[in-house]
């Protein structure tokens, strides 16, 4: 399939390099699935400035027709795709081999000065240039919080597999220090690390005229995002709450909403506007090792009510009011507070805002430029 996208060789705007060197050109892997679609475009319009080109491979489920479309006008990517199944999937490894072939195949083709992956599995395949590796999420972190429990038995080849990417990547990252401790924690000390929050560009996500209502955005069935939560608390909410997202469950069957009012999965233009209608967003999450939904309230100057978890805790600090992921009963008190107290509720939402602006795409392409030459020496 060729290539889509703008031409990699019309970077304008050229900035100096990093001190130390950096990369010309970046071969990077991404899904169309969930928040690594945003944040790898996000990262390409950065890494535009400073002349970076990027070959952008996606594997997954295809990207939409508004995907193609955004990606269409960022000048410095090249997109290949494959719909090969992510090695996080269900009994994946054929697809993982024939990936990481592909992916070969690409770096011989398109001579890549380094290759940022966001994955694991195929760090451990024998690259000709340095291999960055950002930790976006892990199946065993994801099973210990959400579920509570031993990992099956099944997912012993995830891990053997994770373990070999990790040993072999030049420069380990992810978008905050509970991400990365999860990795230690479970499979393997790490050599070079960093810590890169996530960025999130502000032409979209700007505050509005502010009305009366919660917003929760989140696949409804996925029990980490933990919208169930938010239906379950909704009936004791003086104001209206609406629930975006998709609805169909993988397995098929639609997730039953009671109390709340269904939106559906938005594109990112109408999500924006309802955040920047919203007061209060409302995201107890048991498992998010950054959000990027909650950055997107937050710049639109919505109160937020987050899970009470090690990563929201740290990203969020003062900037959010926290509750027990399984106590339905805290987090309808946090929401009626908000709901009925406009002080409270306005000061939160301003210091969300205000914490909001520590996450730039700007930075983060910076400390990613960094990393970048880090990994090259």
């Amino acid at each position: 399939m060729p290539p889509m996208g703008a031409d990699v060789k019309g970077v304008r705007e050229r900035k100096p390099p990093p001190e130390g060197g950096g990369p010309r050109r970046v071969l990077m892997t991404a899904d169309a699935v969930g928040g690594v679609w945003s944040y790898a475009l996000e990262l390409a319009r950065g890494l535009a400035g400073y002349g970076v080109e990027v070959i952008l491979a996606v594997m997954g489920t295809p990207p939409t027709a508004d995907q193609l479309r955004e990606v269409r006008g960022i000048r410095n990517i090249a997109l290949h795709r494959k719909p090969f199944a992510l090695e996080w999937m269900e009994d994946p490894w054929d697809d993982v081999d024939r990936a990481g072939r592909w992916l070969l195949e690409l770096a011989d083709e398109l001579g890549p000065d380094l290759v940022h992956l966001n994955g694991y599995v195929h760090a451990a395949l024998p690259w000709k240039c340095p291999c960055v590796v950002v930790a976006h999420s892990c199946l065993y972190s994801w099973w210990d919080a959400v579920r509570q429990g031993v990992t099956p038995e099944k997912y012993r080849r995830y891990r053997d597999a994770v373990r070999r990417g990790l040993s072999c990547a030049s420069v380990v990252a992810a978008p905050s220090g509970a991400m990365l401790s999860s990795l230690e924690r479970f499979y393997l000390p790490l050599g070079k690390t960093r810590v890169i929050h996530n960025g999130r560009s502000r032409r979209r996500f700007k505050p509005g005229c502010k009305e009366n209502f919660v917003l929760s955005v989140g696949r409804l069935w996925d029990e980490a995002k933990n919208v169930d939560a938010v239906m379950k608390s909704a009936g004791t909410v003086p104001w209206p709450v609406y629930v975006a997202g998709p609805e169909g469950h993988p397995e098929g069957g639609l997730v039953p909403l009671q109390n709340v009012n269904r939106l559906g999965q938005l594109s990112p233009k109408r999500l924006a506007s309802w955040f920047a209608r919203a007061s209060i967003y409302a995201h107890p999450a048991r498992y998010e090792p950054f959000g990027l939904t909650i950055l997107e309230a937050a710049m639109s100057r919505c109160a937020l009510v987050l899970g009470d978890i090690p990563s929201l805790r740290e990203l969020w600090k003062d900037a959010a009011l926290f509750v027990p992921p399984d106590d339905t009963e805290a987090l309808a008190a946090q929401l009626r507070l908000l709901c009925e107290d406009r002080e409270r509720r306005e000061q939160m939402a301003q210091k969300a805002f205000a914490r909001s602006l520590d996450f730039s795409p700007a930075k983060m392409a910076a400390q990613y430029l960094d990393a970048y030459g880090t990994a090259l020496q």
